[in-house]
């Protein structure tokens, strides 16, 4: 499967995220997400956990402020 970069210096206002899902099984994906910002990876097990990883990005990049992005994603 080639790789393909969606990013094309897209970025969101609070942060950036590149979901890439490998796998859709019980009813729910199963995948990595990259928080393009603070150049973080992490896998994901179900698209709650992911929406869960995305959140709490999020509010730390709110709490800190656009430019002082949070340095770890959980």
């Amino acid at each position: 499967m080639e790789e393909r970069n969606y990013s094309e210096n897209k970025q969101g206002r609070l942060a950036t995220f590149i979901v890439h899902i490998q796998y859709r099984q019980n009813a729910t994906w199963q995948g990595r997400i990259v928080w393009t910002e603070e150049n973080q990876a992490s896998h994901f097990r179900s698209a709650l956990e992911m929406l869960k990883l995305i959140d709490s990005a999020v509010e730390q990049a709110d709490a800190e402020g656009q430019d002082d992005c949070c340095k770890e994603m959980r």
